[in-house]
């Protein structure tokens, strides 16, 4: 369950409770989910009770209570516990993690796209592009067409892609080599951009580099894995701080676009880089070892982070090797 179905089954409650007469409030159009914050519990937190609670003439932990009974009907979630004033804490049951990959092995690297369906789509408006510093037009036009296709992915159509000044999307993408590419999209609007010539070298301390490297290495990985005999399967629950960086990838890939900042999608795509390299070097079995269901599943993960890091760097218009 990504934090997109989660807020749809959160707002769904709301949605059910005032049809059912039980809470008199207006329906927002859309539903926050975060993480807990330091200290707090379960998954993913939401204060729709404390929001609702005004219009509703109820105290925020009633309306809580209400929503509460109807977020537990979901079959994908374990918990839900009110604390505080009326924050709702939701724990997702176990198999969430394998159903994500597997989502994201089925999906590829079209993980995290909306499809042009106006219910997945997040229904804030869009942001105006913001204004970019440096490097003059090749800058400009490589962000607008960088957010040109976030938003196609997000099912927004060309008339959404909107113009600041001299900011246009028009125009056949442009042949710019993906060091170039990377050096005008990976910080933010407001920054100026590191020379492309940065981007180069191949070592730890290019980003650059070392996201591909990342992507190159999952391919590695399974390719490894089937010389000795087995494939990726996400039978089990696999504890990476790289599984939340996989489900947090649509969210992230809404943001960029909804603010027109592909420097939001770097910056995830660095972490995830850096939590694989991390992550891989016990995805295979190691000696004598046979393989097992744990290496299957940390496989199946590194196959979908791999994919992550391939689905990113093209909608920064940017290869992902196979081998590097």
């Amino acid at each position: 369950m990504t934090p997109a179905d989660l807020s749809r089954t959160v707002l769904h409650a709301v949605h059910r409770a005032v049809q059912d007469g039980v809470l008199s409030a207006p329906v927002p159009e859309r539903v926050s989910v975060e993480r807990p914050r330091p200290g707090g519990r379960g998954d993913y937190a939401t204060n729709v009770a404390l929001r609702l609670a005004g219009p509703a003439g109820q105290p925020p932990r009633a309306v809580a209570e209400t929503l509460r009974a109807r977020i537990v009907d979901d079959s994908r979630i374990a918990s839900v516990e009110i604390t505080g004033p009326g924050f709702l804490n939701i724990t997702l049951r176990a198999g969430a993690q394998q159903a994500l990959v597997r989502r994201v092995l089925e999906q590829g690297i079209r993980y995290g796209h909306r499809d042009g369906q106006d219910d997945q789509r997040d229904p804030r408006p869009l942001l105006d592009v913001p204004r970019v510093q440096g490097e003059g037009d090749l800058r400009i036009r490589l962000w607008a067409q960088s957010v040109q296709r976030l938003r196609a992915a997000q099912g927004f159509g060309q008339e959404f892609v909107a113009e600041t000044g001299s900011l246009d999307a028009s125009g056949p993408d442009v042949p710019y080599d993906d060091e170039t590419r990377w050096a005008m999209l990976s910080v933010a609007a407001h920054d100026h951009p590191r020379p492309p010539a940065h981007f180069l070298p191949q070592r730890e301390d290019n980003p650059l580099f070392q996201v591909r490297y990342a992507h190159s290495r999952a391919r590695a990985l399974t390719r490894n894995a089937a010389a000795l005999g087995f494939v990726g399967v996400p039978d089990e629950q696999v504890d990476t701080p790289l599984a939340q960086l996989v489900e947090d990838h649509p969210a992230v890939l809404a943001s960029a676009a909804r603010l027109g900042a592909p420097d939001r999608l770097a910056r995830h795509l660095e972490a995830t880089a850096d939590a694989l390299l991390d992550f891989q070097h016990c995805v295979l079995p190691l000696g004598d070892e046979k393989p097992m269901a744990a290496h299957r599943s940390r496989l199946a993960l590194a196959e979908a982070a791999g994919t992550v890091l391939a689905g990113g760097l093209s909608l920064l218009g940017i290869s992902a090797p196979v081998h590097l």
